[in-house]
């Protein structure tokens, strides 16, 4: 992986920044939910209440407060912000991931984007390393977070992503995703869209981070499933695939034969072993698109004849897909399954993608 320069907002997506060289997109729309009241949604992910096809959306992981749960820490990170002056990042409710703010996280400097030329911005920022003692200026060692903020180059969409790689369990983290306009949706045809996709890999059952990259390709049947159910959109059907996906580590080589060769370590009968990572793709079905312009559905990938990793997309479309340049969308998946690598671990991939009409 050849990490190159980039500059968010201030070279390429104007539109999504202020005057003063931040960006407002990652300032949560509403606070997260106090303990003691948890916060309901429409939708399957909490953010913009009631949104309509010409408004705004954001969307932002569930926070996840049983201790007891795999999932805790889920959702704990808030007010995303980034800031093209300094290419520096803030988050907000994660504990030893620098000095309270603004924007204790850096370009990263193993691996510094994600993305692809001339694809959509995917960088990377890295939590300090220490912080200094408030009075005795004593080091004290932070643990081990990454961001990784995708924006298109039109600037109307937008995602961010942080895990860590410092606890046994998942640990604390969260994303958010949004689009800063409207939406003109087909009421019938086809579409396609494509672009990069990256995500970070973390663990329960040991600590450790990794990266991965793929191409993502987002099929919509506006219409498809027509006379099959009531409402505007149900019957809108959507098809997401993640090939060509590659594993590297924080230092940016490339283990992806590595994982390959210990999944290979048991091929059972019948089965050729694993020449690649597998593709992700969607449980196709209706009633997974809303009329503001959201979707959302399972996910799965295949191996050996079972399901191996699984879980669920959650996708916004922004722009007019009817005419023009048709449009933009950018989502999340959030899978997990056994790592092969080890007994009694869990593996989990939080990607996210930017796709543009094709």
């Amino acid at each position: 992986m050849k990490p190159y320069s980039l500059m968010l907002c201030a070279a390429l997506a104007l539109s999504a920044c202020s005057g003063d060289g931040t960006n407002p997109f990652m300032k949560d729309e509403e606070p997260a939910p106090a303990p003691a009241e948890p916060e309901t949604e429409p939708f399957a992910l909490p953010g913009t209440s009631d949104p309509q096809a010409t408004d705004p959306i954001q969307r932002r992981e569930a926070r996840a407060e049983d201790s007891s749960g795999t999932d805790y820490g889920n959702g704990f990170a808030n007010d995303f912000a980034y800031d093209s002056a300094s290419d520096t990042f803030q988050v907000e409710g994660l504990a030893f991931d620098g000095d309270n703010p603004p924007y204790q996280y850096t370009r990263g400097t193993a691996v510094t984007t994600l993305s692809k030329p001339g694809n959509s911005l995917y960088a990377v920022y890295e939590a300090p390393t220490t912080v200094p003692d408030f009075l005795t200026n004593s080091p004290i060692s932070q643990l081990q977070h990454r961001v990784i903020y995708g924006v298109s180059d039109t600037g109307q969409t937008e995602f961010a992503v942080v895990r860590t790689g410092s606890y046994v369990g998942y640990g604390f983290g969260g994303f958010i995703y949004q689009r800063n306009n409207g939406v003109v949706l087909p009421t019938s045809g086809q579409a396609s869209y494509g672009g990069d996709y990256a995500g970070l890999r973390d663990f329960d059952g040991r600590g450790g981070l990794e990266y991965v990259t793929g191409d993502a390709d987002v099929a919509i049947d506006f219409d498809g499933f027509l006379n099959n159910c009531s409402g505007a959109t149900c019957a809108d059907a959507v098809r997401l695939r993640i090939s060509n996906r590659e594993i590297f580590d924080v230092n940016g080589n490339n283990i992806t034969a590595t994982y390959l060769s210990a999944a290979n370590s048991n091929v059972p009968t019948g089965f050729s072993p694993l020449s690649a990572l597998e593709t992700i793709t969607t449980r196709i079905g209706p009633n997974v698109m809303t009329e503001n312009g959201e979707a959302t559905g399972e996910v799965f990938t295949s191996r050996f004849g079972d399901t191996h990793l699984e879980g669920n997309y959650y996708l916004v479309m922004s722009g007019d897909h009817t005419s023009g340049a048709g449009g933009e969308i950018v989502g999340i998946v959030v899978l997990e399954g056994e790592d092969p690598r080890g007994s009694g671990i869990t593996e989990r991939e939080t990607g996210a993608f930017i796709v543009k009409r094709r």
